[in-house]
């Protein structure tokens, strides 16, 4: 009798591997560098960290109602203040900022007023509430207005103001509970009035 072999079958080795057709690694190239833009897309437009989200709520001439979030600490307000001063200071360029030029038609310059109110409750911040303040027409909607005001930044040709809460001038500041602090108030640096100054035509 012949003895049944006992040996194990040998398993076929691994197939050799078929290189990726031309297609598909096009694809692949395209599907890894559309990631790659839309990350650093993300990366290059991502917000500022530096201050707090604030949104444009109405804008009047030359001045500005922004809205912040309610849970906004008074730091973080200050930091926004201190931006809009620094962009006043060096290029009074607040178009980044989203802020409308304020004086349009003036041949010195787009900017050279501003009046930035920020608000945490949004209702303030709305065009009929902007409005009824500048003219005064409602004297329970300006105080209130002033009341609610969580900070300032004022900026003419020669000057800027900037502050925490209501202004320090006006009659709130009998209401008790009223929180405020002046950052900054007085003329500008020569330096600084000279950005607001239109660059000579070549």
């Amino acid at each position: 009798m012949h003895e049944q072999d006992s040996s194990p079958t040998p398993l076929p080795g691994p197939k050799p591997k078929k290189p990726l057709d031309t297609v598909v690694k096009m694809a692949i190239g395209v599907l890894i560098g559309s990631f790659a833009l839309i990350w650093g897309g993300m990366y290059l437009s991502r917000p500022d960290r530096s201050i707090p989200p604030y949104t444009i709520g109405s804008q009047e001439e030359t001045a500005v109602a922004i809205h912040v979030p309610d849970e906004t600490s008074d730091d973080e307000i200050e930091a926004l203040i201190e931006r809009f001063r620094k962009v006043g200071r060096e290029t009074r360029k607040f178009e980044p900022m989203k802020v409308r030029p304020t004086t349009p038609d003036n041949p010195e310059g787009r900017y050279r007023r501003l009046t930035i109110y920020i608000f945490s409750d949004d209702t303030w911040a709305e065009p009929d509430m902007l409005h009824k303040y500048l003219t005064g027409e409602d004297r329970v909607v300006r105080g209130g207005f002033r009341r609610s005001l969580r900070g300032l930044y004022q900026l003419t040709e020669s000057e800027e103001e900037g502050g925490i809460g209501p202004p320090l001038d006006g009659p709130e500041m009998a209401a008790p509970q009223v929180y405020t602090r002046q950052l900054f108030k007085g003329p500008l640096s020569r330096s600084s009035a000279r950005a607001a100054e239109p660059a000579p035509a070549p």
